[in-house]
């Protein structure tokens, strides 16, 4: 799931931050670790999409044997007969669980949003503001971006927060540290990310969190900071540290 599956938004004022086990959450994922190479665009570009949607609906709607089938057969194309045997079951059984997960997803579709990979020239031009607004951390320029029910979590932590006010209340309040933060772009889950590296106070940034976008209709329609850095900056290949 993610934080916003399991609760209300959380009032900038009442915030607090409460750890959940990381296994809790849906969690970024570099596309080599999931996407065959293919030299086709087009092609790359359906299958990113593809994973978005299947770990984003599998994690929130299926059962434990629904997505399993679901993602190994949908997304990482393996046989029935090879899924059978991993799960020591039947193919009628794989076959059925398959049938019962579309059935699923079909009822309860996760929330569109626009491609990312490869990005057009507007959505470009959106990342580039929304560094330099995250940067700069000004808060005005920022906003600019952002969807007005926009949302912003910070797994493993159970705090979600929507909406311009309470954003940049905690932008400007707790969240105040990130002043003169650097980011560096990636990719997570089909969609556009960042790596966030935070001013050390003994020279230089350190690794804060790994930002993950969601855009839609020309705007951020959510802002995910995974802040287990130890363990997702070396999966997605990013330096341990930037020099100032």
């Amino acid at each position: 799931a993610r934080p916003m599956d399991l609760s209300g938004p959380t009032p900038v004022a009442q915030a607090q931050l409460v750890k959940q086990p990381e296994i809790t959450w849906l969690e970024p994922v570099p596309d080599g670790r999931v996407l065959p190479s293919v030299a086709d665009p087009a092609e790359t570009a359906v299958s990113r999409e593809t994973v978005r949607l299947a770990f984003v609906a599998a994690l929130q709607h299926l059962p434990p044997k629904q997505r399993a089938v679901l993602i190994l057969r949908e997304v990482l194309a393996w046989k029935a007969s090879e899924v059978a045997e991993l799960l020591d079951t039947s193919v009628a059984s794989v076959n059925s669980a398959l049938q019962r997960a579309r059935a699923t997803l079909a009822e309860q579709a996760p929330a569109e949003s626009d491609a990312a990979n490869p990005l057009d020239e507007e959505q470009k031009e959106l990342l580039e503001r929304y560094v330099a607004a995250f940067e700069g951390y000004d808060m005005k320029a920022l906003t600019a971006l952002l969807h007005e029910d926009a949302t912003m979590s910070m797994p493993p932590y159970d705090l979600w927060l929507r909406g311009h006010e309470d954003i940049v209340g905690w932008m400007l309040g707790v969240g105040d540290v990130c002043r003169g933060s650097k980011l560096v772009p990636t990719v997570a889950n089909g969609q556009p990310a960042f790596a966030h590296y935070h001013p050390d106070p003994e020279g230089g940034y350190s690794p804060w969190a790994l930002i993950v976008l969601e855009l839609r209709d020309g705007k951020v329609a959510g802002m995910d900071f995974f802040l287990d850095t130890p363990r997702w900056f070396p999966l997605f290949d990013l330096p341990e540290r930037l020099e100032a």
